[in-house]
């Protein structure tokens, strides 16, 4: 248990400039305490205690704004950052080294009682503020998911998803360790906005040329007009 908790303080500390020192972690971090009382709330619940585990993951939800169902499954190292609004569904898995941002959701499209409704993520997938991942498909390793996208089918690993519904956007080449990316911010641009850029571009440029035709016609006219004054 204690092995758990130091993890868990460990990977804000590496993950959060903000945290100084693990006290604070421990006292101060939403974030944290759902994730402890979620531990409560799940051994509750696989042990066939399931109003206790609802009662805990209430309480937990009162405390942290955090809802988190006792039934999901959550790995170590998990880090969910400020946290408010977030929710995670009864059959969802979260895999080790997850980071999860303000706002999002984790839920299903099924109402079918006992089935799997909730999306798995992989090991080290961040899933930035707002984003939604809605239904029973997994995120794989390393994937990203970016602010305020509504994810709707599975994303392979490594890969950043974007937009709504959501993009693939760019893919790592396999065995390449991708670097932890804050709010899942990316270098790569979204498909849409480059394409909208590239034709306001060709626009600007089109203008620029037409500009310079009008000017060779007038210039032309004006030669024109200084021949006939002559003759």
């Amino acid at each position: 248990m204690f092995d758990g908790l130091r993890s868990d303080i460990q990977c804000i500390l590496d993950r959060d400039p903000a945290a100084r020192g693990p006290w604070e972690v421990l006292t101060c971090y939403p974030g944290f305490h759902a994730l402890v009382l979620h531990r409560l709330a799940h051994a509750c619940w696989t042990r066939g205690l399931r109003w206790p585990g609802r009662f805990v993951s209430t309480v937990a939800r009162w405390l942290t704004g955090i809802e988190i169902h006792p039934g999901a499954r959550i790995g170590r190292g998990v880090f969910i950052d400020h946290g408010m609004g977030v929710v995670i569904g009864e059959t969802a898995e979260i895999g080790d080294g997850c980071t999860i941002y303000q706002g999002v959701t984790l839920g299903g499209t099924s109402l079918e009682r006992g089935a799997k409704r909730h999306p798995t993520l992989g090991r080290n997938v961040v899933v930035s503020a707002g984003a939604k991942v809605l239904g029973s498909f997994t995120v794989g390793d390393g994937a990203v998911v970016g602010a305020n996208a509504v994810v709707i089918r599975p994303v392979p690993a490594g890969a950043t998803a974007v937009g709504i519904p959501a993009r693939i956007i760019r893919a790592e080449d396999k065995g390449e360790r991708k670097a932890f990316a804050p709010y899942g911010a990316t270098q790569a641009g979204d498909p849409v906005s480059e394409a909208m850029r590239g034709l306001i571009d060709n626009a600007a440029s089109h203008e620029h040329q037409i500009a310079q035709l009008w000017q060779a016609i007038e210039r032309l006219q004006m030669k024109q007009g200084e021949r006939a004054r002559v003759h």
